[in-house]
């Protein structure tokens, strides 16, 4: 009896190779584990909804509008409609003077164009906090200019935010110089559950101690999985920026990505190099068969680097699974020499969804396999990444390295470097007295750079965070992007009990002092 097992075992498996060798598929995807599917390749119910959305302005920011736009692509090819996209961004850099390539965007040194094409919902000064919030809601009541689109989904969508711009301690930024408080953000991804308007959602954020935004404050039980760039205390990291060792073309000033979030798109890219140049025209058997490991049958080069990148299964790779692989690169290979700690929070039962279910998959890439982290091929790790908050500094001071010798050009882009350098410095020696006056020179560092326990909010109150915050900038200007840094100084100082006035007083004394020692 036994034998006869055996053998039907045998003609069975024959059978699977022959059938799959005529459908020119492979016989392990005819015999799985019903364990092994976890829906990851059925079709979803419902509607896939994505909102994009960079918020940061000026072509020294190239790098946040150019993840927006390649995420749109990206969308756009899993199949998702433009009615169900909605895409907020400046629109101040394709048609910037300083674009080497009029009406271009990029997103990797050896890219295509991703602004083609792009809807262009928000744009401008509507690209603000309110619209941003009724347009996650699906208020259209709420949203002013723009196209008016919102994310009108209901109990069975499943709805993808990705967000990429600066932040700080429990804030990102926006053109505008608003701020999106982490509180009011978590409090509208509340309501919208609480209005049956998502089946599950996913939040991808890009941005400076973007885990602040919802550490001890993101419920495990509203269906939301998160992940972000950095933990709730470091910076994220740009890429592809001048000095990188894969670097943008010689034209390009600036960062063409952020690490985060082109380790998510790219997501099975695979670079590798040779010690020797390799014809451009010519692959050699090595990298022929390197290529083999990718999922397009066409690589890039450049400079000496060969990849080949967009080809994995969404339909069978998991959010948990792009995860560990994003998390692996974006750390520098479990380094964080130049990279950072990319975390997760809400409900973890929703990593186990493929990115399929939101994002859908182009269906060239059907056949492709999920190599996971231990993919023998090494994932670029690169040198010379840019903190976020230098990566303006990287821009302006290539714009005084390439400019001639004794021109107006050289002149005014060192007097332009040296005003964003003045102002970073009294912004930081403001908040430094601003501690010293209200807790004494020995406790005031000490105070306003506590940083509490992992799972507590940055804030008991924030309202009161959001009056200190005003307080400080109508005495001493915006904060700014640079400046979002001091957020957990303000937290700080609103949780030692200290008020809106005493602040306001304060900040007026110590800006006065700082400004003029300081000038602009």
């Amino acid at each position: 009896m036994a034998v006869r097992v055996r053998r039907l075992a045998l003609l069975l498996v024959q059978l699977l190779v022959l059938v799959a060798a005529v459908s020119g598929a492979r016989w392990q995807d005819f015999l799985r584990l019903p364990s092994e599917h976890s829906g990851a390749g059925e079709d979803v119910v419902g509607t896939r909804w994505a909102i994009l959305i960079a918020g940061s302005n000026g072509y020294y920011n190239y790098r946040h509008q150019a993840d927006v736009c390649h995420a749109y692509q990206i969308m756009k090819k899993g199949g998702l409609k433009d009615e169900n996209i909605i895409v907020f961004m400046y629109d101040d850099i394709a048609h910037n003077s300083d674009n080497p390539r009029p009406g271009v965007i990029i997103n990797h040194p050896a890219g295509g164009d991703v602004y083609a094409g792009v809807p262009k919902d928000y744009t401008g000064k509507d690209v603000n906090v309110k619209n941003f919030l009724a347009a996650l809601l699906g208020d259209k009541s709420g949203v002013t200019g723009g196209s008016g689109k919102v994310v009108a989904s209901g109990p069975d969508d499943h709805v993808f935010v990705y967000y990429s711009d600066h932040g700080g301690p429990g804030v990102l930024g926006m053109p505008s110089e608003d701020y999106l408080y982490a509180k009011d953000l978590v409090q509208t991804l509340k309501k919208k559950h609480a209005n049956g308007g998502y089946k599950s959602l996913v939040f991808y954020l890009e941005a400076c101690e973007s885990g602040s935004i919802f550490e001890g404050l993101l419920p495990a039980d509203i269906g939301v999985y998160a992940t972000t760039a950095s933990n709730a205390e470091e910076s994220s990291w740009g890429t592809y920026c001048p000095g990188d060792e894969l670097p943008p073309p010689p034209e390009f000033d600036t960062c063409l990505g952020d690490l985060y979030s082109v380790a998510w798109m790219e997501d099975r890219f695979v670079l590798f190099r040779f010690a020797a140049l390799l014809s451009p025209t010519v692959l050699s058997s090595e990298a022929a068969v390197l290529c083999e490991f990718c999922t397009r049958s066409d690589c890039t080069e450049l400079n000496g680097w060969f990849g080949c990148s967009d080809g994995h299964n969404l339909r069978t790779e998991s959010l948990k699974q792009q995860y560990e692989v994003v998390k692996e690169r974006t750390s520098a290979q479990d380094t964080y020499s130049l990279g950072s700690h990319v975390m997760q929070y809400g409900d973890m039962k929703q990593s186990a969804q493929s990115l399929y279910n939101f994002i859908g998959t182009n269906p060239a890439n059907d056949n492709a396999t999920f190599g996971g982290r231990d993919n023998s091929l090494r994932h670029f790790s690169g040198g010379g990444r840019v903190n976020q908050r230098d990566a303006d500094l990287v821009y302006f001071w290539q714009k005084y390295r390439k400019a001639s010798e004794g021109t107006a050009e050289k002149r005014e882009a060192r007097k332009r470097l040296l005003r964003v350098m003045a102002r970073r410095s009294q912004v930081d020696s403001s908040m430094e007295l601003i501690g010293g006056l209200l807790f004494g020179s020995d406790q005031g560092s000490k105070v306003l750079g506590a940083v509490r326990p992992a799972g507590q909010p940055l804030a008991d109150d924030w309202d009161c965070l959001k009056s200190l915050v005003r307080a400080y900038e109508e005495q001493c200007g915006s904060l700014a992007q640079y400046g979002m840094k001091h957020m957990r100084s303000f937290a700080n100082i609103c949780n030692a009990g200290v008020a809106a006035e005493d602040m306001a007083k304060v900040a007026a004394q110590a800006c006065a002092v700082v400004h003029s020692e300081t000038p602009l």
